[in-house]
């Protein structure tokens, strides 16, 4: 009896931990990969203005002069940003079993609705200073929003939903 109460508890602790492993999991790849992708691209000789650039959501031109401490701050966002795409697909997905099921086509959809929900809603609604891109960036990154954003997630999700 005591082997199958351990037993028990430990399934249940299994468990229970699998949509936080989903999530952190999807969250913290995407975080990563997805801060590398806009240094890379967007500054690789300035690094610290891709945090900030993320920050000024909230600070505005302030965060451009905050240096460190604002640099910080973007990278905290940024991967609070990432846990809550990761969170809005795993909460999806225990309505919707095919974002399982069809992980990758979803995923690479997924990606999709996250770059325009970023552009069409967030960032317009954020203190960010307004800058345009050129066009082959903006397609870039739209794709890259497939690849290193919506499929990480899903595949997660994925992964710790068996």
């Amino acid at each position: 009896m005591a082997g199958s109460i351990s037993g028990s508890v430990a399934n249940s602790i299994s468990t229970a931990s699998r949509p936080i492993s989903a999530i952190l999991v999807g969250g913290l790849i995407v975080g990563v990969l997805d801060l590398t992708y806009a240094i890379v691209v967007y500054s690789p000789k300035k690094p610290i203005l891709v945090p900030q650039t993320i920050a000024s959501g909230i600070l505005g031109l302030r965060s451009y002069s905050g240096g460190a401490q604002t640099a910080a701050l973007g990278v905290v966002l940024h991967f609070i940003i990432a846990l809550g795409a990761a969170t809005v697909y795993y909460i999806a997905s225990r309505k919707l079993g095919f974002l399982v099921q069809r992980a990758v086509l979803m995923g690479l959809i997924y990606g999709a609705l996250v770059y325009l929900f970023m552009h069409l809603v967030v960032l317009p609604l954020s203190a960010a200073p307004n800058g345009h891109a050129p066009l082959i960036y903006q397609a870039c990154e739209f794709v890259w929003h497939w690849v290193g954003v919506g499929l990480p997630i899903a595949l997660s999700v994925r992964h710790f939903s068996r």
